[in-house]
């Protein structure tokens, strides 16, 4: 078994920080007092943020899985941003909040091919608004699906949403890239939002409260003529 690598399990993106975080904390360690705690707990955080964890997804056709950590804050029909090229059909778009605490990585919610990949600056407005899905600084993908499904040759968005202290998307994708359900291809930092445009008659299987684990929630079953669900908060 080759030796585990403990860099491997925090995404490469966040090395820098960790490194310079680390080092702070070990100078202030000779400080001593609140700065060096504070240092301390600041450097703790960070690999906490950048923490890369394998995850099991779930392998059958036509399913699409959550592409990131995090609380549904909104499922609803919408008309795509004409930037999206997914025309003007209403189509169902989950939204899910990434709190400063949960896994930032993202990942690819469907089997298929990236036939778009674009950037749009824009504003970091609190990412759990829904204003944010339309003024927000992101970086959108649509996918071309496959699978041996009834949606198979549809498309599909997944929208990277900066928020209000994040200020950098990274997105691995490429255009023509081949890619598989729970793939990992990017990540935001720190605290965002990730939107996913479902197909035009997809329907919805989360429910606005629910807690996602990207890679793994399913959202959809595009096999299924279930219809969307509903959720109730029970103590």
């Amino acid at each position: 078994m080759a030796p585990l690598n403990p860099l491997l399990y925090f995404h490469r993106a966040g090395w820098p920080f960790m490194a310079i975080t680390a080092c702070v904390a070990f100078l202030l360690f000779f400080v001593g007092g609140f700065v060096s705690f504070a240092a301390f707990v600041l450097a703790a955080w960070c690999f906490y943020f950048f923490r890369n964890p394998d995850r099991t997804t779930p392998a059958r056709k036509g399913l699409v899985v959550s592409p990131a950590d995090g609380r549904v804050v909104a499922v609803k029909d919408v008309i795509p941003e004409t930037e999206l090229g997914l025309g003007s059909a209403p189509r169902t778009r989950i939204s899910i909040f990434l709190s400063i605490f949960n896994v930032h990585i993202n990942r690819i919610p469907a089997d298929g091919e990236i036939v778009l990949r674009r950037y749009r600056p824009g504003k970091f407005f609190n990412a759990s608004l829904d204003k944010a899905s339309v003024d927000n600084e992101r970086m959108a993908l649509v996918l071309k699906l496959d699978g041996g499904h009834p949606f198979e040759g549809t498309a599909l968005g997944v929208v990277q949403i900066a928020g209000l202290i994040a200020r950098r998307i990274v997105c691995d994708a490429q255009i023509e890239q081949k890619v598989k359900a729970g793939e990992r291809y990017g990540l935001i930092r720190f605290g965002s939002r990730t939107d996913v445009y479902l197909p035009p008659g997809a329907k919805p299987l989360v429910s606005v409260g629910q807690t996602m684990i990207g890679g793994e929630t399913v959202l959809s079953d595009l096999c299924s003529e279930e219809s969307p669900r509903t959720g109730e908060v029970r103590p």
